[in-house]
């Protein structure tokens, strides 16, 4: 039996597959420039800052980038709850070097901080539950974190965002950020069954409260709020399976969250045409490819044709691109400089990035000529 949110977005779906497929007629030179042509990189070890440093201020401007998102999580030397801080992480001082790289390369800095999933990985469990297991979705279960992916907070435990809060408003402080990544990509356990606070929720109004507390907060600061796109995708309608798009119903919070969120819309293997949907439902998006040179060539393909078609609604939500390296940061840098030995993800990413950004320079200029 189809769900309410599979009729919709198989009644959406459709007109987009139309829509990108349809417009030679009707595309335009349209404007020469992408709002967001943007970078993710985990934040650096402290030795490797000045690394870093170098790469934001040479080699970003170079490239044409103009917006670098950060991933810091719990490496960061947070003041107003130490206790979550984990090993190896960076000082005021060296996030305030990478802070000053990017003014210096007029680059938007935007710090990630994982929140409801992405609480651990492997054997390791992360800052916020380590300190706190109080907040844990599944206390006392999974022990190693062996069976599961990776852990959540119970969004419903009455004091897990007095100190999501605190993180969320000094990382941004010390970033003199305008916008916070908030993740939520991959949530796999939300009401767990287990759970006395949350076990009988849905999981799509569960998501969904999460994401406006989350975006509601950031509102308070005048923050805007970005977050991956999966969990708000059904992964049986769009073909997309249970990574790239939700199989725990979650995807049903699509139509209970703010629009005012950036989307960033990850598909590493293929270039299924979600960036779209997500406009056409009302959010701002980027595609998010990884290490696949091709599979980013055509998501920019997508966008560009989008934007450029004449629709003066939907077409500039399709803001632009994020290249993602899942890597540490030296060795993606190393990767992009033709240093070796990289580990062959970080190479591949590497690639990707050169060719995405080559072909946006290209495009660009010769959009700019035309005018």
């Amino acid at each position: 039996m189809k769900t309410k949110f599979g009729m919709l977005a198989n009644a959406a779906v459709m007109p987009i597959l139309l829509y990108l497929a349809a417009p030679a007629i009707a595309l335009s030179p349209g404007p020469p420039t992408l709002p967001v042509r943007g970078l993710y990189l985990g934040a650096p070890k402290s030795s490797e800052v000045p690394l870093v440093v170098s790469f934001i201020r040479d080699a970003l401007p170079k490239e044409g980038v103009n917006t670098l998102v950060m991933e810091f999580d719990y490496r960061y030397q947070y003041t107003s709850h130490p206790e979550v801080v984990d090993s190896d992480a960076l000082s005021t001082s060296d996030v305030k070097a990478i802070v000053a790289a990017c003014h210096a390369a007029n680059v938007r800095l935007i710090p990630l901080v994982n929140l409801l999933g992405h609480q651990s990985w492997a054997a390791q469990t992360f800052g916020l539950l380590r300190a706190h297991p109080e907040f844990d979705e599944t206390p006392k279960k999974y022990p190693n974190n062996q069976g599961i992916y990776c852990r959540s907070y119970c969004p419903l435990n009455p004091d897990v965002h007095k100190v999501v809060f605190d993180l969320i408003d000094e990382l941004a402080a010390v970033c003199e950020a305008d916008a916070v990544h908030v993740g939520m990509d991959e949530v796999f356990i939300l009401a767990d069954p287990d759970c006395p606070r949350c076990g009988t929720r849905n999981r799509g109004e569960l998501f969904a409260q999460e994401v406006r507390t989350l975006h509601d907060h950031l509102a308070e600061t005048h923050r805007e709020m970005w977050m991956w796109g999966d969990r708000l995708l059904d992964g049986s309608v769009t073909g997309v399976g249970e990574w790239e798009g939700s199989q725990n119903g979650t995807a049903w919070a699509i139509n209970m969250v703010p629009r005012d969120i950036v989307i960033c819309d990850w598909h590493y293997d293929s270039t299924p045409p979600t960036a779209a949907y997500f406009a056409v439902q009302g959010f701002r998006v980027v595609y998010a490819p990884w290490r696949k040179a091709d599979v980013a060539l055509a998501e920019l393909d997508q966008m560009r044709s989008v934007r450029a078609h004449p629709d003066a609604v939907t077409a500039p939500r399709m803001l632009g691109m994020l290249q993602t390296t899942w890597g540490g940061a030296s060795d993606f840098i190393k990767a992009y400089n033709g240093d070796r030995p990289v580990p062959a993800e970080s190479a591949e990413a590497a690639a990707t990035f050169r060719a995405l950004f080559g072909s946006i320079r290209a495009m660009q200029a010769s959009q700019s000529g035309g005018q």
